[in-house]
């Protein structure tokens, strides 16, 4: 993890071509549930942060993503997903992830919430070389449920910063690393989905701006 990518490597931290995937009509949920506050959050180059040197020692408890919108606290696969737990840490430590837009979210077949990219548009990410996949589901209903927390990529092995909430039982491909499980805060998530996106459609900016403020390790 430790060389300088090019733009053709940046370019694979998006979420890519969207893969086959099935699913139920996604629950409603009161938007008057969804209590977000104004941020200052806005695209912004991708701040520098080192690559971590080895995997770390101590697992870790909690990744809470303190939000404008309320906190989604994330239990990391620590055993199962070593790398990437471990990479999401040091960006987090970093600050990489702090002040940045969720840029993206599906909800219609697929339900998630994308987040992780400081430019918003899908192509950021830190400056290494992407880091191997870990923990891939097996391919069938619900292999993605409710609560999954996984990493966006464009291919095998182009694990950046980028990664997704999912807030209702999904099927896709079972090409995406799931690091992580929310264990508070899906309400959130689940209320940003029923909210819309931007203009209409099932893909797309979410209709209500999310961002992360700011992460909490413990």
């Amino acid at each position: 993890m430790k060389r300088v990518v090019t733009a053709t490597v940046i370019a694979a931290f998006l979420l890519a071509p969207l893969p086959s995937f099935a699913g139920s009509k996604v629950e409603k949920i009161s938007e008057t549930e969804l209590k977000c506050k104004s941020t200052k959050a806005v695209a912004h180059a991708a701040p520098k942060v080192l690559p971590p040197k080895m995997l770390l020692k101590k697992p870790v408890k909690s990744i809470t993503f303190v939000t404008n919108c309320g906190n989604i606290v994330v239990e990391p696969l620590n055993n199962l997903a070593p790398l990437t737990v471990t990479a999401i840490t040091a960006l987090a430590k970093g600050q990489f992830y702090n002040q940045t837009l969720c840029h993206r979210m599906m909800n219609s077949g697929a339900y998630f919430l994308q987040c992780g990219d400081p430019t918003a548009s899908g192509f950021g990410g830190p400056a290494w070389q992407p880091y191997a996949d870990e923990n891939l589901p097996v391919d069938g209903p619900a292999n993605y449920p409710a609560g999954t927390v996984a990493m966006a990529n464009s291919g095998p092995n182009t694990n950046g910063s980028q990664f997704f909430l999912v807030y209702q039982d999904t099927q896709f491909d079972p090409n995406y690393t799931i690091w992580g499980k929310i264990t508070a805060g899906l309400n959130i998530v689940k209320a940003i989905g029923a909210a819309g996106v931007k203009g209409g459609g099932s893909v797309g900016t979410p209709g209500t701006k999310i961002a992360i403020e700011r992460v909490i390790v413990n």
